[in-house]
């Protein structure tokens, strides 16, 4: 039985059930968010955010770390298998299970032999320049679901090449429905908090409620597009039926010939999310005088891998904008994750049709709106007035990711 179960205190209840449901709110449309950036169809972003939580609060560390699919992650596993299959086909779903597998597996083995002191040693400008670049990439990818426009390409430039040959193709009310969208997200990013609290609202309070944003477009838009039928009538692509029912339990074991094409980047992912996750935990321990040990993080992240490849998943790792709001509603243990795993199996079971009319445009805004935090541009000066090197290693990693791709971007930093 984990510590933090044993030793539960009936006044951290509260906290954990009201944490758990606030996380689920916002948990809900980065699923469907970040499942379209993997190349996935939707649900399975739904499905990596129920087994990996409940996997995680086993063994993490973490008293507020919120695991499951996030932005980063969500595009390198895009940029692994898209050369390889097509984006949302059966066989490109089961090699995205295969790398949350091998990636799992990697982690666990990392745990058991206690390599977990490498996060300490690992170059902080190359991930952060990894992040920025990785953050351009992802909304630069995402500005064709704005426009409601085609516009192949693997690399940066021929998919900007591509854009701007398809711009006079654009369709227009999708353009309206993902602006308005992405200046409600911005507005709310910056302004919704101090308005909140001007009204009486704690400060606290206001800030949690200023994540909740992007499900509050999400619902509006739905019903926007589902009551007017502007999917029919206008030509808006929406998310369509997304299959109701809990994911089926299954073990999709990869042969010889595929993990030699997975390997690497599942390594790459297995790294980036321990770093990251390993990041976030620590800040948010720091506040609380509590302890994060790595090594139990190697085994925390590495079970819900593999927790996601058995239910239908792809790779996860813990994320920043939902650890934070899980830290700030009041969660003072796992069992707020627990608790959104829960919730999530209702949203699943019975509540995938509310998310017919959902507009791609809109999930669009709110990746492009999500990213833009991601993009550090406070590292690049302290390294730069510090050392150049470090300021360099980090320009050349965002560049690599940028023109080069995912894999050779970070393998360049």
């Amino acid at each position: 039985m984990p510590a933090w179960l044993r030793d539960y205190r009936r006044a951290w209840l509260a906290g954990d059930l009201t944490a758990g449901l606030i996380v689920t709110v916002m948990l809900i449309p980065q699923s469907l968010a970040y499942a379209m950036l993997a190349g996935l169809p939707p649900q399975v972003g739904l499905y990596a955010s129920i087994l990996p939580l409940v996997a995680y609060a086993a063994l993490g560390s973490s008293m507020t770390l919120a695991v499951g699919p996030v932005a980063v992650v969500s595009l390198m596993t895009a940029s692994a298998l898209q050369p390889l299959a097509q984006s949302g086909s059966a066989e490109y779903a089961t090699m995205a299970m295969q790398l949350a597998l091998i990636s799992g597996g990697m982690l666990l083995a990392f745990g058991a032999l206690r390599l977990g002191f490498l996060a300490y040693f690992l170059s902080h400008p190359v991930i952060s320049g990894f992040i920025t670049g990785s953050a351009i990439l992802i909304a630069i990818g995402q500005l064709s679901h704005i426009l409601g426009v085609r516009a192949p390409g693997s690399g940066v430039l021929e998919k900007l090449s591509a854009l701007l040959a398809a711009l006079p193709q654009t369709q227009w009310p999708t353009l309206v429905i993902g602006m308005a969208t992405l200046a409600f997200l911005l507005l709310a990013r910056s302004a919704m908090a101090p308005l909140l609290v001007r009204a009486g609202v704690p400060d606290a309070t206001a800030a949690v409620l200023a994540k909740l944003a992007p499900m509050l477009a999400v619902v509006v838009s739905t019903a926007i597009v589902g009551y007017g039928g502007l999917d029919r009538t206008a030509g808006i692509a929406v998310v369509g039926e997304v299959p109701r029912g809990l994911p089926q339990l299954s073990l999709a074991l990869p042969d010889a010939p595929m993990l030699e094409l997975l390997w690497l980047p599942a390594l790459l992912i297995a790294l980036v999310g321990f770093v990251e996750s390993v990041s976030v935990a620590q800040s948010l321990a720091l506040k609380r005088q509590q302890r994060i040990v790595p090594n139990r993080e190697l085994l925390g992240l590495g079970v819900a891998n593999v927790a996601s490849a058995l239910s239908g998943g792809y790779p996860v790792t813990g994320g920043f904008a939902r650890s934070v709001v899980n830290f700030a509603a009041g969660a003072h243990t796992p069992l707020a994750g627990v608790v959104s795993a829960l919730l999530m199996s209702l949203v699943i079971a019975g509540l995938t049709g509310l998310f017919f009319h959902l507009p791609h445009a809109v999930l669009a805004a709110t990746i492009i709106v999500a990213v833009m935090g991601l993009v550090d541009l406070d590292s690049l000066r302290r390294a730069w007035r510090y050392d150049r090197a470090d300021a360099f290693s980090l320009l050349g990693t965002a560049l690599g990711v940028v023109l080069l791709g995912v894999e050779a971007g970070i393998l360049t930093g």
